[in-house]
């Protein structure tokens, strides 16, 4: 019933009202773990350092030919975070490789996230030799070793950020496709899918009516911890020179002080800045992706 007028409310907005009651509580939920809040604050953090790169520091700093620093200059006033072995300055290439490595991450995620879920739904819902196929290819994926058919990948594809996102993607999928194979298979025995059947519903309305809204939170959930995996991959496929060539990233900027050997050299601001990133990112989305698992798994949070 409407509050005001007393007239009942209609399917749609009694969905609308459903939606924004199950937000609140989940993100009741949410805040009750500070863990996450924590991973929350650094993520947003990160996404604003991205977002607002061009504000924060000047584009010109990642130009070979307006680099006006000395080689593997110490941290000043001038430079706070020190130069690199071209005289760029360490904390641009810090802000704008940011970019990089949360576009890679998420657009990886996004591929990975779309294909292990198609597969998950079809071989958890098909039956016959459809779902024996998906389900045993799924297997075969998951059984090669990532690292080295990544590095085929990308070496055949070539060095670029789209075909590093599309690499990490491909080859990323197989976990989440057994994840939504798990909770299809559950969701397929369940009275409302038993009732839909003999209603006459067909195995597409199964699928996209009942199973994949059931199947979403954990895909969400799911997406932080995956996203985190990319971001790691990102930054070792380009710290073994596979990167995008054109584009500072984390990844490459530990490539670089290590091809000079910042390490041997004591340069401590060439390494140590990127690599503290990529912990911090991961950790965020690690820290998140735990616990948006408590909030929407309920056997979790009942532990």
């Amino acid at each position: 019933m409407n509050a005001t007028t007393g007239a009942p409310l209609s399917a749609a907005a009694l969905t609308r009202r459903r939606r924004v009651q199950s937000l609140r509580r989940n993100w009741r939920l949410f805040r009750g773990h500070s863990s996450g809040l924590v991973g929350l604050a650094l993520l947003l953090f990160f996404i604003a350092l991205a977002v607002f790169a061009p504000l924060l520091v000047d584009r010109d700093g990642l130009d070979l030919t307006k680099a006006t620093g000395g080689v593997l200059e110490h941290p000043s006033s001038t430079y706070w975070l020190g130069t690199d072995d071209s005289g760029r300055p360490i904390l641009t290439q810090l802000v704008f490789g940011s970019r990089v490595s949360l576009f890679v991450g998420l657009f990886a995620t996004l591929i990975s996230m779309l294909i292990g879920t198609v597969v998950g739904l079809l071989s958890g819902f098909l039956e016959g030799w459809g779902a024996r196929i998906l389900f045993r290819l799924t297997e075969w994926f998951l059984v090669l070793p990532f690292l080295p058919l990544a590095l085929i990948l990308a070496t055949i594809l070539g060095r670029g950020l789209f075909n590093i996102a599309l690499v990490i993607g491909v080859t990323s999928w197989p976990a989440t496709a057994l994840l939504i194979r798990s909770q299809a298979l559950s969701i397929r025995e369940r009275p409302y899918l038993e009732r839909a059947r003999v209603l006459g519903a067909g195995r597409w309305h199964q699928i996209t009516r009942h199973a994949l809204p059931n199947v979403m939170p954990m895909v969400f959930a799911n997406t932080t911890l995956t996203v985190a995996a990319a971001i790691l991959t990102e930054t070792t496929l380009s710290f073994l020179g596979l990167g995008d060539p054109t584009r500072i990233s984390w990844g490459s900027m530990l490539e670089g002080a290590f091809s000079v050997g910042a390490i041997t050299t004591g340069a401590w601001w060439y390494i140590v800045p990127p690599g503290v990133c990529v912990v911090l990112v991961v950790l965020a989305f690690t820290l998140v992706g735990q616990a948006l698992e408590d909030v929407f798994n309920p056997r979790l949070r009942e532990r």
